[in-house]
């Protein structure tokens, strides 16, 4: 398994842009006439034409600098010198300090300076703003630049029908996703594969249970004891523990012993049940029904021995989504269903499956979470609907409780993260809302190992600001830190001695005592 500094290390990458040239290219001011030589056509002098001004009607637009441009037979003309890169050009647009073009097409073009950039008609006004509807809005634009509308019932993108869409009464633009309502009043949500699926309206509010909601990591062989670990919890003011463990007794009888601790503090143990997706001698399960049974016997095995102590909710297994039998490439974001293994997804499959039922089967009321990566919602779609990574459906689906995130600082932030580290961001925790209807927890969360305490501090600060604010919304029951103690100060809060590593330590205790879980 890849440690987690390499793997917060593969998520790391550098966005790329591109530019669009107009119709085959870029020209400037001063492009060589076929002769060979420059044009004589001097510079014009003129003041800066109206904002909004277009020709036709007008005659020519003057920019910021003189420059006197005009249109002839559908080509552009800059202080007499003809364009030579564009044509079939129907406008000429002066607009907030920039030229634009428009062709036969409908498509629009800004002068940079040197060369032709595709944009949208810069009057539009850009991405639409988060809530926008159609009704009442004639259209929306969404992150990327696409132009959507509804005419008869049907959507169209950049003027191009939808044909999987019929009936619709309601286009919504909502967390950085595209949603629609038909006359029915179901929702659907166009996936980032570009597929309908169908959710709830994500408008709507889910406000989680208070109680629970500051949470932090352990690991059952810490050298402190149940006691010192509930002192350390309350001073730093959590009141949620996350603990794994599979059933060994070398591992399960610590967890079991804070449970009791925890039962009688009055405080929350979060159990991990931490099976994988191989087999004690580290070799992969074979086949889905294997995964499936190694892990009910292990799950209910663990189930048996907390359910006493008042444990109630559990998490089924550890970033399985990014098993390298799983992941094909650590890289990516998780968007994509090509993201995954198809021939293994089985074994992953049912081992959740394996974990859920196995706690059920002896605490049916219990809350079994499964849990995800960085951008996964391709993971967690397919899970959630039976689908395989080929696209292929019809298999066993994977029903949690409670749906389980991890969000370190190299992958972007949760409201607004990017798919590869390169796309347009998106409101993770609204999408999941939307599409399982569920409680959401943000079960680890850090800045980068390599980052200096001050630099964690103010995230700290950043990142429960913001959790904080949407607990109320996006039904995030709770956030917990990672971790507690890691030996050294890369993720730590506090050191091997309980000592309070500053200033994180003081960032994370301020802010939940100026913000009380109600």
């Amino acid at each position: 398994m890849i440690n987690r500094r390499q793997f917060l290390g593969c998520l790391t990458a550098a966005a790329s842009s591109c530019v669009l040239v107009a119709c085959g290219g870029g020209g400037g001011s001063d492009t060589p006439t076929p002769g060979g030589k420059k044009s004589s056509v001097a510079k014009a002098s003129a003041s800066p034409s109206a904002n909004g001004t277009t020709v036709p009607p007008a005659a020519s637009i003057a920019d910021n600098a003189g420059n006197v441009w005009t249109l002839s037979s559908g080509y552009i003309y800059k202080n007499g010198t003809k364009d030579p890169y564009s044509y079939n050009v129907t406008m000429l647009l002066w607009y907030s300090g920039s030229v634009y073009q428009e062709n036969t097409s409908g498509n629009f073009y800004q002068w940079t300076g040197s060369t032709w950039v595709q944009c949208l008609d810069p009057r539009l006004g850009g991405t639409s703003t988060d809530g926008t509807a159609i009704p009442p809005a004639s259209y929306i634009i969404d992150k990327s630049n696409n132009i959507w509308t509804v005419s008869n019932g049907y959507i169209y993108k950049n003027s191009v029908k939808d044909p999987y869409s019929y009936n619709v009464s309601l286009l919504l633009w909502y967390g950085g996703m595209i949603y629609q309502a038909g006359t029915g009043g179901q929702f659907y949500v166009l996936t980032l594969a570009g597929n309908w699926l169908p959710c709830a309206d994500p408008r709507i509010a889910a406000v989680a249970s208070p109680g629970a909601f500051y949470g932090i990591n352990g690991h059952y062989d810490y050298p402190f004891t149940p006691a010192q670990v509930v002192g350390a919890l309350r001073t730093l003011g959590c009141t949620t523990y996350r603990l794994g463990c599979i059933n060994t007794p070398a591992q399960l009888n610590p967890v079991v012993s804070m449970a009791s601790a925890f039962q009688s503090a009055g405080l929350t143990l979060f159990t991990l049940v931490n099976y994988g997706l191989h087999d004690a001698n580290g070799i992969l399960f074979t086949s889905e029904a294997a995964g499936y049974q190694a892990a009910f016997a292990g799950a209910a095995a663990i189930a048996r021995a907390l359910a006493p102590y008042g444990v109630t909710m559990y998490e089924c297994g550890n970033e399985l989504t990014r098993d390298p039998a799983i992941i094909v490439n650590p890289a990516t974001a998780g968007t994509g269903r090509a993201d995954f293994n198809n021939a293994n997804w089985p074994i992953m499959r049912g081992v959740m499956r394996g974990m859920i039922d196995g706690i059920k089967s002896v605490q049916p009321n219990a809350r079994c979470g499964i849990n995800f990566c960085v951008a996964d919602v391709a993971a967690s779609d397919m899970l959630w609907d039976g689908l395989q990574p080929d696209g292929t459906g019809g298999y066993p689906q994977v029903r949690w409780d409670i749906t389980t995130w991890h969000n370190y600082q190299a992958y972007g932030d949760i409201f607004n993260v990017g798919t590869d580290g390169a796309g347009p961001g998106f409101n993770l925790p609204v999408y999941c809302k939307a599409r399982y209807g569920v409680p959401f927890m943000i079960t680890e969360w850090n800045a980068s190992p390599e980052d200096t305490e001050t630099f964690r501090a103010s995230y700290v600060t950043q990142q429960l600001g913001e959790f904080y604010a949407a607990r109320k919304t996006d039904a995030i029951q709770s956030v917990m830190y990672y971790e507690l103690d890691s030996g050294d100060n890369t993720y730590g809060i506090v050191t091997n001695n309980l000592v309070p590593i500053q200033p994180t330590y003081g960032a994370f205790q301020s802010f939940v005592a100026a913000n009380p879980d109600t």
